[in-house]
C-alpha cells in the first residue's frame, strides 16, 4: 500500500509499504480517506523527537471499515469510523476512568519505563504505524473505533476534526475550567488554538482573546468569533488586561508547546506559559494542551534540553492560579462532540485550507511547516470517498 513515511528531519515521501492487516482477534482495518497533517506531526518532521526513520505517520484519521477480527463484536464492515489519535485499551485502569490518553495496555515500556499511552504514528508512543496511508490497523476496534452517524460522507470534512483538533481544543477549555460567561485568552492559532476558539465560542465564553503573531492565522481566529491579537514577546498583556478591567481573563489556553518562539523566530520556551500567568486573574485556571516533552536535544537552551522551563511559579502561586495539563482522552470527548457536527451546532472544518491527494502529502507538510500564508489545516485523501 502508498503510505507516507518519515525518513529524517523535513524529509518525507510516499513510498509503498507493507499492508496493514488484522494483526489480533480484536483489530479493526480501516480504508483511509481522510487523514489530517497536525501540528505534533511537525515536531517529528523537524527532527525535533527521535521518531523512528521508516515509521508512517498521521495520528488523525478517518475512513471505511473493510476486514474485522474475529473477536469484534460491535464494528461492522462498512461502517463509516473516526479514530481517537489515543490508542486505547478499554480495560486498564486508566481506560475505565475515562483517560484513554493513558492506556496501561498499549504503552510500549520497551523504550520508557512506566509509560501510558499509545498513538498512532507517534514517536515515543508505541510501535503502532500512522494512518498516512491507504489503510490502517485499528487495535481494539470496538472500543477505540467512532461510527458516525449517516451524515457521515457529507460531513466527513467535519467529523475528521474528531480524531484529535476538535476534542483538544475542547480539552483545553475544560482544563481551563471555562464556564458560560468566562472569558479566556488562547495562546495560539494554529489548528489546536482555533479548534479552542471554537470550542470557547460553543460554550458561552463573553470574551475570547486569541494571541499569536501569525496574522494570517488570526484572521481566521477572528472569524471564528475571537479578538485577535499579535503576540509582542509578553506585552500584548497589557492588551488583555486593558480589555478585562485590569484583572485578567478568568482563564487560559495554551495551544503552542515546547517550540514556542517570538515573532523574530527566536525559541523562548517559557515566554507562552508565563504570559498566561500574567494574562490570567487572580485565582483563573490555564489548560495546557500544547506538547511539552520530558527531552529536547533540539531546544533553545540548557533547560528545555531536558523538558524544563523557567517558570514563574513565584507569580503562578501568589495569584493562586491552577494548571491542568495533559494530552487530549479524545474517547471522554469525542461522542458529544460528534453531535454538535450532526446538529450543526459545529463546524471544525472551517479551518480547513487545504485538501490533497496523499501524492502531494511532502508538498502539504513542507508549506505548512513553513506557516505560508494561507496554510492553516491540511487534510490528505489517500483514497477517495
Amino acid at each position: 500500500m502508498k503510505a507516507l513515511v518519515y525518513h529524517g528531519p523535513r524529509n518525507v515521501s510516499v513510498d509503498n509499504v507493507a499492508d496493514a492487516r488484522i494483526e489480533k482477534p480484536t483489530d479493526v482495518l480501516v480504508r483511509i480517506t481522510s487523514t489530517n497533517i497536525c501540528g505534533s506531526d511537525l515536531h517529528m518532521y523537524e527532527g525535533r523527537t527521535d521518531m523512528e526513520h521508516g515509521r508512517v505517520l498521521g495520528h488523525e484519521n478517518l475512513g471505511e471499515v473493510v476486514e474485522i477480527g474475529e473477536g469484534v463484536d460491535r464494528v461492522k464492515v462498512g461502517d463509516r469510523v473516526v479514530l481517537p489519535f489515543n490508542i486505547g485499551c478499554g480495560f486498564c485502569a486508566n481506560c475505565e476512568r475515562g483517560l484513554s490518553a493513558f492506556c496501561l495496555t498499549t504503552a510500549d515500556r520497551s523504550k520508557i519505563p512506566n509509560m501510558a499511552g499509545a498513538a498512532y504514528g507517534f514517536a515515543d508512543m508505541g510501535p503502532y504505524n500512522g494512518g498516512q496511508a491507504e489503510f490502517l490497523r485499528v487495535p481494539y476496534g470496538d472500543y477505540n473505533c467512532l461510527i458516525l452517524p449517516e451524515d457521515a460522507e457529507e460531513k466527513e470534512r467535519d467529523y475528521v476534526m474528531l480524531s484529535d483538533i476538535f476534542p483538544t481544543g475542547w480539552h483545553s477549555t475544560r482544563l481551563a475550567s471555562l464556564t458560560p460567561g468566562d472569558s479566556v485568552v488562547i495562546y495560539g492559532s494554529g489548528p489546536v488554538g482555533l479548534m479552542a476558539t471554537l470550542s470557547a465560542r460553543v460554550q458561552g465564553a463573553s470574551q475570547i482573546f486569541v494571541v499569536d503573531h501569525n496574522t494570517d492565522r488570526l484572521e481566521v481566529a477572528e472569524k471564528l468569533g475571537a479578538t485577535p491579537i499579535v503576540e509582542d514577546e509578553g506585552r500584548e498583556v497589557e492588551q488583555i488586561l486593558e480589555a478585562t478591567r485590569g484583572e485578567g481573563t478568568d482563564c487560559g489556553c495554551e495551544c503552542i508547546g515546547y517550540q514556542c518562539h517570538t515573532p523574530g523566530g527566536q525559541e523562548v520556551p517559557n515566554l507562552v506559559m508565563n504570559s498566561l500567568v500574567n494574562a490570567v486573574k487572580f485565582t483563573g485556571n490555564i489548560g495546557v494542551v500544547g506538547v511539552f516533552i520530558p527531552q529536547d536535544p533540539g531546544a533553545a537552551d540548557k533547560l528545555a534540553k531536558n523538558g524544563e522551563i523557567a517558570f514563574d511559579f513565584g507569580k503562578f502561586w501568589f495569584k493562586g492560579q491552577k494548571i491542568g495539563t495533559g494530552q487530549c482522552n479524545v474517547k471522554a470527548y469525542n461522542r458529544k462532540l460528534m453531535q454538535l457536527i450532526h446538529h450543526d451546532r459545529a463546524n471544525p472544518s472551517a479551518i480547513i485550507s487545504h485538501e490533497l491527494p496523499l501524492s502531494e502529502a511532502p508538498k502539504g507538510y513542507k508549506n505548512f511547516d513553513a506557516r505560508v500564508d494561507g496554510w492553516h489545516k491540511v487534510v490528505l485523501h489517500p483514497i477517495a470517498a
